[in-house]
């Protein structure tokens, strides 16, 4: 890096289905590469393996982590950048910033995936002059980022929005397919769970067939009790799911004033279609964000 470049930043996005290495310029992403994300030892060496690249062209300035959860996020903490108890299988107790830390002496930032997500639509995306938003991933599981006033939201751990359960539909039967809750939003509406409880595979369905319509109820009953809880200025759905069925996104708008049953008034038609949207980075966010979480990391350090 010379006096007055962007920092050379490295950013690791570890999904449930897949990991994404990005190189940036500053926030600026100049090269991102794609991997399974297989087991820890897979995942992370292949990652790893690519960061080195990099690193021997030219050295890393900082490195950002933005990993699905739960995990420790508490800098801290002896267990900082752990994968706690997690539903994806073999993952749980993996330290990741160990992984990381084993083989770069660089500052480390660590964060969720849709926490950094979160941060990139606030700085660059659908969120911009937000001190409030929601950033909601619907893929292999079920998250949720939030930010305020520029801040992610960090406390005992991390928002673990997926877990909660909402109401049903009258007469709702299926199940769930969550391993810890069954029934949590999560486990009714994550991408596993659609091919779990509709009839047919959800890219292969009429979008106007009556099978999607405990799905898009539950998906309002969401975005009801982020509305009420947490008032945010902006709700984001991005993720695989929402991605190949934007369906869901614009009938759960036009389903949420009547689970709402007129309680917000001011929360019209107009008002929900400009406070809920799809991200405007696309897929983009949560590498933006590994990136970011770098960035943070590298001024943390020099202060």
């Amino acid at each position: 890096m010379t006096q007055g470049s962007p920092p050379r930043l490295a950013g690791i996005e570890l999904g449930g289905t897949k990991t994404i290495v990005t190189l940036g310029d500053g926030t600026r992403i100049l090269e991102s590469h794609a991997l399974p994300t297989a087991t820890p030892d897979e995942t992370l060496e292949a990652a790893l393996a690519q960061l080195a690249a990099w690193q021997a062209a030219s050295p890393l300035a900082a490195i950002g982590i933005a990993s699905f959860g739960p995990i420790r996020v508490t800098p801290d903490a002896a267990d900082y950048g752990t994968i706690l108890r997690t539903p994806k299988p073999g993952w749980s107790n993996t330290g990741v910033l160990e992984w990381v830390h084993a083989r770069f002496a660089c500052p480390i930032g660590v964060d969720t995936d849709v926490n950094a997500a979160a941060l990139a639509e606030h700085a660059f995306g659908a969120g911009q002059g937000c001190s409030s938003l929601v950033y909601i991933t619907i893929g292999t599981g079920l998250g949720a980022g939030i930010v305020v006033d520029g801040r992610p939201v960090h406390g005992l751990l991390h928002p673990e929005l997926g877990h909660i359960r909402t109401r049903r539909a009258p007469g709702a039967t299926f199940a769930g397919t969550c391993p810890f809750h069954g029934d949590c939003i999560e486990g009714l509406i994550s991408g596993p769970a659609l091919e779990a409880r509709l009839p047919a595979h959800p890219g292969k369905l009429d979008p106007a067939s009556p099978a999607w319509d405990e799905v898009v109820h539950d998906l309002a009953e969401l975005l009801s009790t982020l509305v009420l809880s947490l008032s945010p200025q902006r709700i984001i759905i991005g993720g695989g799911v929402a991605t190949r069925q934007p369906h869901l996104v614009e009938r759960a708008r036009t389903r949420l004033p009547a689970i709402l049953a007129g309680y917000l008034p001011d929360l019209d038609h107009a008002a929900i279609e400009r406070m809920i949207c799809l991200p405007a980075l696309g897929a983009n966010a949560g590498p933006v964000g590994s990136l970011l979480l770098a960035h943070k990391a590298l001024i943390s350090d020099k202060i």
